[in-house]
């Protein structure tokens, strides 16, 4: 089986239309044969169908969250798809359906990486927010990474074009260095 079919990507942008790099890296993604389920589109109404959502994890080998980062986490269908999807008894406490998995995390920050840091106006590097996310497909026993430039709010189409291609090659789990700074 190719990497693409055990790969699944879940696109949490709640307005995909007015995202440059979102919009970008999914089709990058897409046209390089990955599934890409727009989480948005999928539930506009917010209701979740926690039996698909919960098939698809389980056929998949590697389950992708993209996102912009919002407030230094993800938009709320993210959040309510962890909360209500990741059950008890199921993604963990037995029989852990995820364990061996992979949970990767690809964002979209809208500020350069001089804002992040210690002497920058968010105070702590990207690694820092996504804690939250480590921890979660930790406990259900998950392999975690991340994939996250800077410069959502503002990176020219070239740069954009970049990205989705750093993107497309991380999907299919060639070595891609985050580019910390002007990236």
């Amino acid at each position: 089986m190719s990497s693409r079919r055990t790969v699944v990507i879940n696109l949490f942008h709640p307005d995909l239309s007015r995202s440059a790099t979102n919009r970008v890296w999914a089709t990058a993604a897409r046209e390089a044969g990955f599934p890409v389920r727009d989480l948005y589109a999928l539930y506009p109404e917010g209701t979740l169908d926690i039996a698909e959502e919960q098939r698809v994890c389980e056929e998949a080998g590697a389950i992708v969250f993209q996102h912009p980062m919002h407030w230094y986490g993800a938009p709320w269908l993210l959040k309510k798809w962890i909360d209500e999807v990741l059950t008890g008894g199921w993604a963990y406490g037995g029989p852990d359906r995820l364990a061996g998995k992979r949970w990767r995390q690809a964002i979209s920050v809208g500020a350069g990486a001089s804002e992040y840091g210690p002497d920058g106006s968010r105070r702590y590097f990207v690694p820092e927010f996504l804690r939250p996310f480590e921890r979660t497909a930790g406990f259900c026993r998950m392999e975690f990474d991340t994939f996250f430039r800077f410069g959502a709010g503002y990176n020219d189409d070239a740069t954009i074009r970049r990205q989705a291609d750093e993107y497309v090659a991380w999907l299919r789990g060639e070595s891609v260095q985050d580019r910390p700074v002007g990236s």
